[in-house]
């Protein structure tokens, strides 16, 4: 972004205008973190501003303000896809293709709206009018900030934003203990403590609000659903619907289950297979110059170096298969 490309935003923006702000399928931490904070900031201007997401989030993420605003396109169809039609404005908050917002993809790439790209993740398409991209980031919660700042509407930063930003970075990095790339994440960290957040409260809220059956599934999965493959060193874990249905699983129950394995020594890559109707939802992360972004493109996915994400509509025998297959590949280079 030139500072041209921010005069122009900017005076977008000196008027009230319809916005809305759409994150990706399978909302997170940092897609809605960053998108409330987005939210908080501009309805202070006076503009109309609308959260979409494509699916609902995981309720310990209830806590931020402007939850209760947000519109889901699974609960609310016509309202979502309404929201995006009128819009003057269109944030694309932590997605990197109009794919990753699955059936509102189409309404996306229709409206006439002017539309602005907040990312950090690699192969960013071509889909919006102003691009802030940056996969040397934590988090688009980081880019957000400096959004913010770049806009010189700092002032407008108050506790309720801070808060929100500081849950994508938080999130997105486990907690500062990854995608740290340097010092710039934790300086804008100590900055959005300045506003009086709780920063133990916030963790607490996010990690430490578990359900019995969700502490349960953890032990579950680790004990009878992890399987080692020493020679590639690889962890990974399935899980079955049947599995799901006897801890009834909630949205974000499996939320963080994939980097369990990455703690064991010696293992640098870790897999995530969830049985979800009839596809297989896969999360995987590495460490190191491993990247699973490659091997996520076999799973018409993607995302990160060391975190990717995508689906298989194989059996879960097939899937596990193919993947063995990949890191047989992957590690013959």
């Amino acid at each position: 972004m030139t500072s041209q490309d921010y005069h122009i935003i900017k005076n977008l923006l000196d008027s009230p205008q319809n916005i809305a702000i759409i994150s990706h399928v399978n909302p997170d931490g940092d897609s809605v973190g960053t998108s409330l904070a987005l939210y908080n900031l501009l309805i202070q201007e006076n503009h109309n501003v609308n959260v979409v997401i494509p699916n609902r989030h995981p309720e310990f993420l209830f806590f931020m303000q402007g939850n209760d605003k947000i519109v889901i396109y699974t609960e609310q169809p016509a309202q979502s896809v309404s929201v995006l039609e009128n819009a003057d404005i269109i944030f694309c908050v932590d997605f990197n293709a109009p794919k990753r917002v699955k059936e509102l993809s189409e309404p996306l790439k229709k409206s006439k709206a002017t539309k602005i790209l907040i990312d950090h993740h690699i192969e960013s398409k071509k889909f919006c009018d102003f691009v802030i991209t940056d996969t040397n980031v934590s988090s688009a919660a980081e880019l957000a900030y400096s959004f913010i700042i770049n806009l010189n509407k700092k002032y407008l930063i108050n506790k309720a934003i801070a808060e929100c930003l500081y849950v994508g970075i938080m999130t997105d990095t486990g907690s500062f203990s990854y995608s740290l790339y340097n010092e710039k994440t934790f300086l804008i960290a100590a900055e959005l403590i300045k506003y009086g957040i709780d920063g133990c409260l916030i963790h607490n809220l996010v990690y430490d609000n578990n359900s019995e059956n969700r502490v349960k599934l953890l032990g579950f999965s680790l004990c009878e659903r992890m399987k080692v493959i020493p020679e590639y060193s690889t962890a990974y874990i399935v899980l079955s619907k049947n599995d799901l249905r006897k801890f009834n699983h909630q949205i974000g129950d499996t939320e963080g289950l994939v980097n369990y394995p990455l703690s064991i020594k010696n293992i640098v890559i870790s897999a995530l297979f969830t049985e979800n109707n009839k596809k297989i939802r896969i999360s995987f992360r590495s460490k190191g110059d491993i990247s699973v972004n490659d091997i996520a493109k076999h799973f018409d996915g993607g995302g990160h170096k060391n975190a990717a994400g995508g689906t298989s509509w194989l059996t879960m025998e097939e899937t596990i298969s193919k993947f063995k297959k990949i890191l047989s590949d992957y590690f013959a280079k």
